[in-house]
């Protein structure tokens, strides 16, 4: 028989949110697992947790994304019940802290600030942001984002206090300009001539103009990127299917007879 019996299931926000806060702080104190657990060790799982929750939302699986939202809550609440633990703070902490944050945040909601639109709401966080302290616009993006990512934010930023191009036209005669300025590097040159420390930074500025004419178009490049990743997988293991079906292995096929199942693969 279980030790505890679990508590019911709840019909309402509050009760719900009392639910987990209690099977937390059972299984923190009975299960050997969750005994041992601390905030470093549970880090690369809340990494891995939250990548799956963007892979259920690039797939459109609704059922996923609840149930990922769910992991990526259980590992919130975990937290702060470790660090209730060392009296260093609480899940009510917490969670009083997002909220004053966003009601400081928002003075167009709970002030007498007037904003035109959402670029007069992002002007108005950042401002913000400096006066609690930030020394610098950026100082928000963390060191530790994928550098898509973060040349995203980045831009995003900068975009917030005004320092942006006027129009995209303006955008993709920049992203030309590096693509010059790539293809330089290699055009009458042999390899082994080749500056590949000056090649890597100009390919560097070339995607970073790539990103920003994707802000100004309202495309998101990681999802866009991710989105062609998986097409890319799946296309691949259609080849790959339909080389096992002809008893050939890829290396010993050319590349001829590949492209005609990639192709098949495309119109699928």
């Amino acid at each position: 028989m279980p030790n505890h019996i679990p508590p019911p299931t709840a019909t309402d926000p509050s009760s719900a949110f009392q639910r987990l806060l209690t099977v937390i702080d059972t299984l923190r104190t009975e299960c050997p697992w969750d005994k041992k657990q601390t905030m470093e060790t549970l880090r690369h799982l809340t990494i891995e947790e939250t990548y799956e929750l963007s892979d259920a939302i690039l797939e459109g699986n609704l059922d996923e994304v609840k149930k990922e939202l769910g992991d990526v809550m259980m590992h919130l609440v975990f937290y702060a019940r470790i660090a209730s633990e060392t009296k260093q703070f609480d899940v009510v902490d917490v969670l009083n802290s997002v909220c004053d944050k966003l009601v400081n945040r928002h003075p167009h909601i709970y002030g007498d600030v007037n904003v035109q639109d959402e670029q007069d709401v992002k002007r108005n966080w950042e401002k913000l942001k400096l006066k609690e302290g930030n020394k610098s616009v950026l100082a928000g993006v963390p060191a530790g984002l994928p550098s898509l990512v973060k040349a995203s934010r980045i831009q995003e930023k900068a975009r917030g206090v005004g320092f942006d191009w006027d129009n995209k036209e303006q955008v993709w005669q920049k992203v030309e300009e590096e693509l010059q300025e790539f293809k330089d590097e290699y055009n009458g040159a042999d390899q082994k001539d080749i500056d590949l420390d000056k090649a890597e930074s100009e390919f560097g500025d070339l995607l970073f103009s790539l990103i920003n004419y994707a802000r100004f178009v309202n495309i998101n490049p990681e999802n866009a990127l991710e989105k062609t990743n998986k097409k890319f997988i799946k296309r691949f293991q259609y080849l790959e299917s339909k080389a096992k079906e002809q008893g050939k292995a890829l290396q010993d096929m050319t590349l001829a007879e590949m492209d005609v199942y990639w192709n098949e693969a495309k119109k699928l």
